[in-house]
């Protein structure tokens, strides 16, 4: 059975850092697309960060230059450097659907999700 479990977020001031990882239990990140997400309050969930199974990276212009998304074995991350309050919201991680940008219709395999939350 295929799950997905985040952790690493909280609260930071702006301009602070967050790691954050998502382990992966019944499959292997190497035959996957993965990608991050965010939904803060009062907003759709949106695409932040992809990597496909060659290693190939894309970002939202909303982060590029300020995150990176990265993985191993069985474990995805997204460095998060220079947060900002927009920055705040719940981020999620999935695999098997890797798209920036507003989701419309989310498909492929979802973790719960990790709280960020920055302050000024």
């Amino acid at each position: 059975q295929v799950s997905l479990v985040e952790s690493g977020g909280g609260s930071v001031q702006a301009g602070g850092s967050l790691r954050l990882s998502c382990v992966a239990y019944g499959f292997h990140y190497s035959t996957y697309c993965m990608a991050w997400y965010r939904q803060a309050p009062g907003r759709e969930r949106e695409g932040i960060a992809t990597i496909d199974s060659s290693g190939y990276t894309t970002y939202a212009d909303s982060v590029k230059g300020r995150f990176t998304i990265s993985k191993d074995m069985n474990t995805l991350y997204l460095q998060m450097d220079n947060l900002q309050r927009e920055d705040t919201a719940m981020y999620r991680c999935a695999a098997e659907f890797c798209e920036l940008g507003p989701v419309i219709s989310p498909g492929g395999y979802w973790g719960r999700g990790t709280q960020v939350t920055v302050s000024s």
